[in-house]
């Protein structure tokens, strides 16, 4: 199947104290261009996944780089066979990804970037500790070669998991981090630096960089890389992976998750299983039927899936 979607993942930190008079722009020229995804804006700057023609996801970049600071943003094209958004969403935050530790400021202090090419040699030496920074579902569907895994739920809990690990981090002579596409890196690099580590380093670009990058007889990345869209994951080379949503709880679930008897589809799966109540799981349930219902239609779907 032909893949006729071009999706673009950017962010930028930069000094934007007009970031709310981007949203009216940004918005009417999404939806004239028919681009769906989201974007956020904030006085730190911008970062966003979105989908559409290649024509518009270019006259999108177009009017983002012409914007004062935003000239050069980290920018990661990839393509999809359907849509992976159901809407564009541009909203306004404190923080472009939400880390929760105020006075971290990327533009002022930072891990060195490493580009993919460099990054095999780094992670293999047996004085560099390497962190993967993203949360715990993220990491159980794929990750580098002996990474540890924080096992946080959400990146506001990195930092203290990053206090609480101080003994074994100084003892290491380099410490390597990565995430997704590199904005989560961003921070948690500033913020080792200001808690006084000096040999900092994150991946340029992230894991999809890498994956983009380095053929798969170099790579040293195993398994898939989960992505907030309805791709779910890719592989090597930006290939689409086999992952499916578990719709309960936009966790990612293998062939063999679904095989677990707390599966059932659009209502649970074993990982929010017990999660959720009898009232949400009927819920769920109510709204799979018509999803179904709207399928069987041919219609668009339920407004709630």
């Amino acid at each position: 199947m032909a893949e006729n979607f071009t999706v673009a993942a950017l962010y930028c930190f930069a000094p934007l104290p007009h970031y709310r008079a981007l949203r009216a722009p940004l918005l009417a020229l999404g939806r004239e261009a028919g681009i769906k995804g989201s974007l956020l804006l904030a006085a730190e700057g911008l970062n966003g996944t979105v989908a559409g023609a290649k024509e518009g996801i270019a006259r999108l970049v177009a009017f983002i780089t012409a914007q004062k600071g935003l000239e050069a943003p980290e920018l990661k094209y990839s393509t999809a066979q359907a849509m992976p958004f159901r809407r564009l969403k541009v909203r306004l935050k404190k923080e472009i990804v939400t880390m929760g530790v105020a006075g971290i400021d990327p533009l002022q202090a930072v891990g060195t970037y490493v580009a993919p090419q460099n990054w095999n040699a780094l992670i293999q030496d047996k004085d560099t500790i390497l962190i993967d920074t993203r949360n715990d579902y993220e990491y159980a569907i794929g990750s580098f070669a002996g990474a540890i895994d924080p096992e946080i739920k959400t990146f506001r809990d990195f930092p203290q998991w990053l206090q609480d690990h101080a003994a074994e981090l100084r003892g290491k002579k380099n410490i390597a981090m990565f995430c997704t596409g590199g904005i989560r890196c961003e921070k948690s690099t500033a913020y080792a630096k200001k808690l006084g580590y000096e040999n900092v380093y994150h991946l340029q670009g992230g894991i999809l960089k890498y994956l983009e990058e380095i053929p798969a007889e170099e790579s040293l990345w195993q398994g898939e890389c989960f992505v907030f869209d309805e791709r779910v994951s890719l592989g090597h080379g930006l290939k689409q992976g086999e992952m499916e949503l578990c719709r309960a709880c936009r966790r990612p679930l293998t062939a063999e998750d679904k095989k677990s008897p707390l599966y059932e589809e659009g209502i649970s799966c074993a990982a929010c299983y017990n999660e959720h109540s009898n009232a949400d799981r009927a819920r769920y349930a109510e709204r799979q039927k018509q999803t179904a219902l709207a399928k069987s239609r041919r219609a668009a779907p339920h407004i709630g899936h």
